[in-house]
């Protein structure tokens, strides 16, 4: 791939993973940003992954052969009219947001639809920034091109080259379709998640026990609402129609459950339950999610005596494995062992089990 001239609007988490693992896969491309925060660009330009960077969206863009609208969803769309009287000729403008059908709406209605593939790299945190920036986030993580009836073929299979060029795993889908698709498997379960902590925050009294308390299934099934709220109340507005559809059908989805424990119908309710294991269990797992980053991590039993934690963690760092997290379970949901051990690349997961076994530890891995 010849030597390019990217634009990055929005440099936090996801621009700035993307912008990172670029200049790691092509040291020589240049690369210019604007980002309301003056913070991350100065630590774009410290960190050498930013060559220029501008306090606003002017004619600095104009030499860009790829512009990357890495901000909430409504301000892509706002930013379409403001490229289309600086872009060169043959630019392909791109974005990162998780709804499309409006942002193809805007480029319709302004003769961009040539110019403009919309993306979507599935994968995230609940850390948002440019500081949390990787340019490991989106190794093999899907990467969602939505290229129009009208996006010339060539820039189509461009595009699909330089998601590549990011470690991620391009798959086309038609806009609406990925609509459809987001609004089941990525927005629905961050408002049931942002609705259940709200829940329980009511639910909880004044000494907090629910809060001291919830651990494990909870905070695994919690973890997304801790991304950030103003995205998630952009994307949730512009992909109000087919999130309102999905949450209908999920509300049909609850009640059916209620009724049957309210009739306490146990045969219903463990068919109900082995239908979602056995579709949660053929669930591919080599690709990351959306939303957020996966979890490498194994449980294992420790004995409870003094050094117990710290025997592990010098198996661990004698075998050149890097530990990213290290915890005390206090409620063992799936009977697994008592300490946690978060690691930072899935292949450590195998390593570190293999080597713990050896030493006679009862290891437990969460596929």
């Amino acid at each position: 791939m010849q030597e390019l001239s990217l634009g990055f609007i929005g440099l936090g988490l996801i621009g700035g993973s993307i912008a990172r693992s670029l200049r790691k896969s092509m040291p020589s491309v240049r690369i210019t940003a604007y980002n309301r925060s003056k913070e991350s660009l100065v630590l774009a330009m410290q960190d050498g992954t930013v060559d220029h960077a501008c306090d606003k969206v002017d004619a600095s863009f104009s030499d860009c052969d790829v512009i990357f609208l890495c901000m909430p969803v409504t301000e892509n769309i706002a930013m379409l009219p403001v490229l289309k009287g600086i872009i060169k000729p043959g630019c392909i403008i791109t974005d990162v947001g998780s709804v499309k059908t409006g942002i193809y709406e805007e480029a319709e209605r302004l003769g961009m639809e040539e110019c403009f593939i919309g993306g979507h790299p599935m994968a995230g945190s609940e850390r948002t920034g440019y500081a949390s920036a990787s340019d490991l986030l989106l190794e093999n993580a899907y990467y969602i091109i939505t290229p129009s009836e009208k996006t010339p073929s060539e820039k189509a299979a461009f595009m699909k080259e330089l998601v590549k060029k990011t470690g991620a795993i391009p798959v086309v889908l038609d806009p609406r379709k990925h609509d459809r698709a987001t609004a089941s498997i990525s927005h629905l379960p961050h408002v049931i998640a942002y609705s259940l902590v709200n829940f329980v925050k009511e639910a909880d009294g004044d000494e907090g026990i629910m809060r001291a308390l919830a651990a494990g299934g909870f905070k695994d099934i919690t973890r997304i609402a801790s991304s950030s709220p103003a995205m998630w109340e952009s994307i949730c507005l512009e992909n109000r129609e087919p999130l309102l559809s999905v949450i209908d059908k999920y509300r049909e989805t609850i009640d059916t459950a209620y009724s049957a424990i309210e009739r306490g119908d146990g045969e219903f309710l463990r068919e109900f339950f082995s239908s979602a294991k056995d579709y949660r269990d053929d669930m591919p797992t080599a690709g990351k999610g959306a939303g957020i980053a996966p979890v490498y991590e194994v449980y294992l039993d420790i004995a409870d005596e003094s050094g117990a934690i710290a025997n592990v963690a010098v198996i661990l760092a004698m075998n050149n494995i890097s530990i990213r997290n290290i915890a005390i379970v206090h409620n063992r949901e799936f009977e697994d062992g008592v300490l946690r051990v978060e690691f930072y690349e899935a292949g450590s997961v195998l390593k570190a089990s293999d080597i713990l076994e050896k030493f006679g530890y009862t290891v437990h891995r969460r596929d």
